[in-house]
């Protein structure tokens, strides 16, 4: 099925895009100057989860999580496996987000070149906490609609039926193609995966942010942040940066009705959370205003 690109959304789609435009979370790094910035911009109702950082550790996003947790808000760390040490570690980073009363998590593999320990992988870190009895009130995985420049497609659907039964929803990697990642969701469900999909947009983001962003990841992170991100470079690279208007609004027939194969949508703000928080209600202002 292809989303409907051409004229003017009917009206379900256009009240499903304004119902997960309402509903939707938003990503941030944890880097010099986010907490500042999320709580002068980013309403409390706005879900959050917290990536992790090679240079700076799991516990830096764990941290960060707590403190926009006692502000008021509902926020996720990342757990990546590739940073976990061992068992021992594991403990005290779980001991870490239940002493600041966080019930949320997003377990991903990571990006280090190199495990830090025995847990290579997600599937690997969501096994060894269901084997330790560590449960969650929400546990996030990752999707790849494009697929994944270092695993096959074979493999990547495999490891997402094993991590599946550990999960509570899955959030997609940047996809410019509505399209694809509508067709990558209906496939989910003929796999069998029926966890809720929540699609990963970019939020409004001008040319030189991602330089200032890699810059703060250190060099050896930047450079795989920036060759996972190579579609969103050359639209950022666009006259005036990039919005994702024409996106969403390709994706919102997919998020209606309760059999639409989308769940809502989750935005990678690269820390530009006060853009995006302002396209957010713009969009928002011109959805209810087309509909007076």
């Amino acid at each position: 099925m292809r989303p409907s690109t051409v004229g003017v959304d009917p009206l379900p789609a256009r009240a499903a895009l304004a119902a997960a435009l309402r509903d939707a979370s938003y990503e941030v790094l944890p880097l010099r100057g986010a907490e500042e910035r999320i709580l002068a911009d980013v309403p409390r109702s706005v879900p959050l989860t917290v990536t992790t950082t090679e240079s700076r550790g799991l516990e830096t996003t764990v941290e960060l999580a707590a403190r926009l947790s006692e502000a008021g808000y509902r926020a996720a760390p990342h757990l990546a496996a590739r940073q976990v040490r061992d068992g021992d570690h594991l403990r005290e980073v779980v001991a870490l987000i239940r002493s600041a009363g966080v019930d949320e998590v997003f377990v991903i593999g990571g990006d280090a070149p190199t495990p830090a320990g025995p847990f290579p992988d997600a599937l690997s870190l969501l096994e060894e906490l269901h084997r330790t009895g560590t449960s969650f009130g929400s546990v996030g995985i990752g999707g790849y609609p494009e697929g994944h420049g270092r695993i096959t497609d074979v493999q990547i659907r495999r490891a997402l039926a094993a991590k599946a039964p550990y999960a509570t929803h899955l959030v997609t990697q940047l996809c410019f193609s509505a399209a694809t990642t509508v067709r990558w969701a209906q496939r989910l469900r003929v796999d069998g995966v029926a966890l809720p999909v929540r699609v990963g947009v970019p939020g409004p983001i001008a040319r030189t942010k991602l330089i200032r962003i890699a810059s703060g990841l250190g060099l050896g992170q930047s450079a795989r942040f920036l060759a996972k991100q190579q579609n969103l470079i050359g639209r950022f690279l666009l006259p005036g940066g990039y919005r994702p208007d024409r996106l969403v609004r390709r994706l919102a027939p997919a998020l209606a009705g309760p059999d639409g194969p989308l769940a809502g949508l989750h935005v990678y703000t690269f820390n530009e959370v006060g853009a995006t928080e302002a396209w957010r209600q713009d969009r928002l202002a011109r959805l209810v205003g087309a509909d007076r």
